[in-house]
């Protein structure tokens, strides 16, 4: 895949319209949405989508004529959301940060795969967000958390209905009765010690590797320190919370950190601060034409909304080519299984194998 086929955007059909889409976003052929977009029913005149994904729920709950906003964390979602909607529809946040009492209807595709933590705490922004007598539809699986989910929910609201079993797939129905709970602390730390330094770092829930640095970062980092090259300006293609820049700082000429995940991005730069640049960014959308860099270093996702999907990583190694000065490093590090040498290989001149243990560390140059 090209980095101009990922960052294409496509009208695909919807039942009464269409929606754009691209490589990279959620919720594209996933039957929790078109399942919770089907059996979903009009409240009132306001709605919050928390969870929207390409907006499959949004554009159906806009049919219904309400007054509709769609609150998303990814950026490649976004972009595919302000191309369907609007930019006052598609709106950059966090689900646990709504405003209060200012939704009639909240509709949730549970983000199961982010940890039972950000579900918790999504459940809690549609509790807040929702009038007294509002309505919160969800959909899930029974194999990943829905009753309990539900039965939380039902703490929180009240009255609660099973609409539909479709499969491991549910679908329910929740009005609220009395006062959602405050919210409580979201922002936890730990501590990490690497090359004699003491590190910590804060982290939002549902960010990648929460609470502890990932091997295959900690291995990475291993072979960037025993290099003696200097680094020189320095690209974080998905970044995270800034598990490889925060060690780098002080080594490089510049950081630059790029990711997709909006809680992350606030992380990285509650730990970075002022000794990098952290941008919000679809791969490399969010660079100026032109920009390239001496080293490029990822941990690419090879997941995108719980499944396993390599075109995002694909485009991380696209992006590193076009954005790697002559002469320049390519650092990955993946698990063991995924075949990322063919992609490295049919762009890059040399390619090597530095470290194999549960993860491994490929070197790619630019000449």
């Amino acid at each position: 895949m090209t980095l101009e086929e990922y960052h294409s955007l496509r009208k695909t059909p919807v039942p009464g319209g269409y929606l754009y889409v691209k490589a990279g976003a959620r919720g594209l052929s996933d039957p929790a949405y078109e399942l919770l977009a089907r059996y979903l029913e009009p409240h009132g005149q306001s709605a919050l989508d928390l969870n929207p994904g390409i907006g499959r729920v949004t554009y159906t709950l806009r049919q219904h004529g309400l007054l509709t906003q769609a609150i998303e964390t990814s950026r490649a979602s976004l972009r595919s959301l302000e191309a369907s909607f609007g930019p006052s529809v598609a709106v950059r946040g966090l689900p646990w940060e709504t405003q209060p009492d200012s939704a009639d209807l909240v509709a949730l595709v549970l983000p199961a795969n982010r940890g039972t933590r950000y579900v918790e705490l999504s459940l809690l922004g549609a509790a807040l967000a929702l009038r007294k007598g509002g309505r919160l539809w969800i959909a899930g699986s029974k194999d990943k958390g829905f009753e309990h989910y539900f039965r939380l929910a039902q703490e929180w609201l009240g009255f609660g209905l099973l609409v539909k079993r479709q499969g491991a797939l549910r679908v329910a129905v929740l009005e609220k009765e009395r006062p959602a709970p405050g919210l409580p602390p979201v922002w936890h730390s730990f501590d990490w010690e690497f090359a004699g330094h003491s590190m910590i770092f804060a982290y939002l829930p549902g960010v990648f590797s929460a609470g502890h640095i990932d091997p295959g970062s900690a291995l990475l980092l291993r072979e960037l320190f025993e290099s003696s090259d200097p680094l020189g300006h320095v690209l974080d293609i998905g970044g995270g919370y800034g598990a490889l820049s925060r060690p780098l700082v002080g080594r490089a000429q510049s950081l630059t950190l790029l990711e997709d995940d909006w809680p992350s991005v606030l992380s990285a730069r509650r730990n970075l601060g002022e000794k990098a640049t952290v941008l919000h960014s679809d791969v490399d959308e969010a660079l100026t034409p032109g920009q390239t860099f001496t080293t490029i270093v990822s941990n690419p996702p090879f997941h995108v909304g719980g499944l396993v999907v390599l075109e995002t990583a694909a485009a991380f190694v696209e992006a590193a080519y076009a954005r790697l000065e002559r002469g320049g490093k390519f650092y990955l590090v993946a698990n063991r299984f995924l075949p990322y040498e063919p992609l490295l290989e049919a762009r890059f001149a040399t390619v090597r194998t530095l470290a194999v243990d549960s993860h491994k560390v490929l070197l790619a140059r630019k000449t």
